[in-house]
């Protein structure tokens, strides 16, 4: 029998970028299976089913109320032009909105929607992003919230908060990638020709995307990089395939990616090594020497140290469809 389709409602307020509005349906519309079966419904509404005004010169018409909310597997609210706050109470259409959440629904809030899911209560205690330009005013009205604003999104398990526009649309690729695997979600970015992940900070479970190698001199030696990652390079070796001196090839591969060799070869192996524990029941030593790095011990010290998780946490939190959904581990990105 078909499993039902996760069910994604996007609550529109008065005042909704639509931008922001319209993220959701691009990147749940776009996810499939690998049999081509649609894995999201995606469903937009306003507390009264009306048209709503958005932050520009017109105002947008919806097919649902705030009843679907009740069916709602997840429920996204999109960012508002005015953010709701201070000695105000929360506007008793959106209040009324809020009260259809089913207990177990996930909830998640892009970019100033943040301050509607604390005027609900809903971040009383839990780490939360947004906007940076609108921190110090959230802070100065919620300040039961622990606000990160140096981050692209945080996942409280079943609150996920995110930052500016961008960050929306990493906020739905993550939440993707963590229902349905990577494939999946790098499948979606490929045709919203977005970045798959953005890297970031410190405790986060994003990854630095390759760098395009079109036109760029230093991209033949990357890309014969990435087939030989499972045995030792040496910079010597990657100027050669790049026919240039080691000094040359060093400061053009710097110029071109932002990093030096070796530190984009040790994220390019942590790529790997994240691929395998995602999408195969290898051990964990040979997951280390599949990826390059020799050891299960340098495989568990490189994870740490790049988003403090062991290689059995990163395991069982994005293995497949069988990993916790409820799972409390915070998750941030800096960017």
């Amino acid at each position: 029998m078909q499993q039902a389709m996760h069910r994604v409602v996007v609550l529109a307020l008065p005042g909704v970028f639509p931008y922001e509005l319209g993220i959701p349906a691009k990147a749940f519309g776009l996810a499939y299976g690998p049999h081509g079966d649609r894995l999201y419904e995606v469903l937009t509404c306003t507390p009264d089913g009306r048209t709503v005004r958005t932050s520009e010169d017109f105002s947008i018409a919806v097919e649902h109320d705030a009843s679907v909310i009740a069916t709602a597997d997840t429920l996204i609210v999109a960012a508002i032009d005015d953010p709701i706050g201070g000695s105000d109470p929360l506007p008793k259409p959106v209040a009324a909105a809020l009260a259809q959440l089913r207990p177990g629904t996930r909830v998640v809030s892009i970019c100033t929607a943040s301050f509607v899911l604390a005027a609900a209560g809903l971040l009383d205690g839990r780490p939360a992003t947004t906007h940076w330009i609108h921190a110090e005013r959230f802070r100065e009205l919620y300040p039961r919230t622990p606000l990160d604003p140096d981050v692209l999104y945080v996942d409280d398990g079943d609150v996920l908060t995110s930052a500016g526009a961008a960050a929306g649309m990493d906020l739905c690729l993550h939440l993707i990638r963590h229902d349905h695997g990577s494939e999946i979600a790098n499948q979606v970015a490929r045709l919203c020709v977005v970045p798959p992940w953005r890297d970031g900070g410190q405790a986060q479970y994003i990854a630095r995307p390759v760098p395009d190698v079109t036109g760029s001199d230093t991209a033949g030696a990357r890309e014969w990089a990435l087939r030989q990652l499972h045995q030792p390079i040496k910079l010597a070796q990657l100027a050669t395939q790049a026919g240039m001196s080691v000094r040359t090839f060093s400061r053009r591969f710097r110029a071109e990616t932002g990093q030096t060799p070796g530190q984009w070869l040790t994220s390019q192996r942590l790529e790997l090594a994240r691929r395998l524990l995602e999408s195969s029941d290898l051990p964990v030593d040979r997951v280390a020497e599949h990826a390059g790095f020799g050891s299960a011990s340098s495989l568990r010290q490189h994870l740490a140290a790049a988003i403090g998780v062991s290689p059995a946490v990163y395991r069982r939190t994005f293995q497949g469809r069988n990993h916790d959904r409820t799972g409390r581990q915070p998750l941030s990105a800096t960017g």
